[in-house]
C-alpha cells in the first residue's frame, strides 16, 4: 500500500499533480471553514461553532490529501504520468528570439485589425445616418 509503483519514473510530475490536488483541496477547506465559522450552527455555543468550524474543513482535508496521494500511486494513474513526462521532455522548445517574433507579430495582425474593424464601423456608421 505505501510503496510507490515504478520509483523515480514521472517523480516531478506525480510530485506537481500530488501538490496541486492538495491545494485546489486546501483551498475548498478554507472557504468551508469560513463559512462554517460565519455561521450560527443553530443553538451551538460559540465555542462549539469554532471546534466544528475547524474539525470538519480539517478532517476532510487530510481524508482527501491521503486519497490524493494514494490516487497517484495506482498503477494506471502512475504509467499515464509517466508517459505525459516523457512525451513533454520530447517537445522542442521555441527560443526567446522565436516567442518575441511571434508576439510582435501577434500585436501588429491585432492593430491593424482592430484599425480595419474600427474604420469599416465608421463607414457603416456614416453611410446608415446618411441614408437614415
Amino acid at each position: 500500500m505505501f510503496n510507490i509503483y515504478k520509483k523515480g519514473q514521472g517523480k516531478y510530475t506525480r510530485l506537481g499533480s500530488s501538490i496541486g490536488l492538495i491545494i485546489v483541496s486546501a483551498a475548498g477547506c478554507y472557504k468551508l471553514y469560513d463559512k462554517l465559522n460565519g455561521s450560527s450552527l443553530g443553538n451551538l455555543s460559540r465555542q462549539m461553532v469554532l471546534l466544528v468550524a475547524v474539525m470538519v474543513p480539517t478532517a476532510i482535508f487530510a481524508v482527501t490529501s491521503v486519497l490524493f496521494v494514494l490516487l497517484i500511486k495506482r498503477p494506471s494513474v502512475a504509467d499515464f504520468m509517466i508517459s505525459a513526462e516523457g512525451e513533454i521532455k520530447k517537445v522542442s522548445w521555441s527560443t526567446k528570439k522565436e516567442i518575441a517574433v511571434s508576439t510582435f507579430i501577434v500585436i501588429v495582425v491585432m492593430g491593424l485589425m482592430a484599425a480595419l474593424l474600427g474604420l469599416t464601423d465608421l463607414i457603416f456608421g456614416v453611410f446608415f445616418d446618411w441614408i437614415l
